[in-house]
């Protein structure tokens, strides 16, 4: 289900335990998120059990400071997120699709960040995960419900150096980001695919692109994405690529 204006003001609005005005949308199936600019000012927003595959495209939302977003299919994290919601102190990405250490890169962007969870995400079984989340989102105070302890950030600093001069093997980490296929509707929407199964030629990586940018609705482009998260190309793309 597209989250629509509609969809937006028909959905619950209100006064959660801790008096934030918070915005429900749990349980729709959606997509992407989009058309945030109509739901008003909110402190929080819940987009728990959704499909959401993009942690982005908010409209500037100062007055956010919580982002619950657990079962969904998040494996994209927007550079610009931190800016649109530059106050965010509570993010639950709980159950998602993160996969690689670079992933989650982006978040430390968002500087008034204390509050952190990956559970049960891909990424939270790779070596030194703890370590680098908390070496690249130094504002974090509580990853996983478990509260960062300075010994910690210091192994992290060990490990991993600083911003400034990242050692062999920060650097090694950052060149291992998730391979993904962003397809763009109002802004929006991207996806991870596996297309780095399938042999693709100059024209045929041309072509997808085109038919990418000519989508007229967001029917067309979930459709595209299905076949791409399928390792699929569209009809009309491919010549004689094939999987390997």
């Amino acid at each position: 289900m597209r989250l629509t204006a509609e969809l937006i003001r028909d959905s619950l609005s209100y006064l959660n335990p801790l008096k934030e005005r918070e915005l429900d949308l749990r349980g729709h199936r959606i997509p992407a998120i989009e058309n945030l600019g109509v739901a008003g000012p909110h402190d929080a927003i819940d987009f728990t059990d959704n499909d959401i595959q993009v942690l982005g495209n908010f409209p500037l939302s100062p007055r956010i400071t919580t982002l619950l977003l657990a079962r969904n299919r998040v494996a994209n994290i927007q550079p610009t997120a931190a800016t649109a919601v530059p106050n965010l102190r509570n993010l639950v990405l709980a159950s998602n699709s993160l996969a690689e250490l670079a992933d989650v890169d982006a978040l430390g962007t968002f500087t008034r960040l204390t509050h952190l969870v990956l559970a049960d995400n891909p990424v939270t079984k790779k070596e030194h995960y703890r370590y680098w989340v908390i070496w690249r989102c130094p504002s974090v105070r509580f990853l996983d419900y478990e509260k960062v302890k300075q010994a910690e950030r210091e192994k992290g600093q060990e490990l991993f150096g600083t911003v400034e001069e990242p050692t062999a093997l920060a650097t090694s980490i950052m060149g291992k980001k998730s391979k993904s296929f962003e397809v763009t509707s109002n802004g929006s929407s991207a996806a991870p695919s596996k297309l780095s199964r399938i042999k693709l030629t100059d024209e045929e990586k041309q072509r997808l692109q085109e038919k990418i940018k000519k989508a007229t609705s967001l029917q067309e482009i979930i459709a595209l994405e299905k076949e791409l998260n399928e390792g699929r190309l569209p009809s009309g793309v491919y010549g004689d690529a094939m999987e390997e």
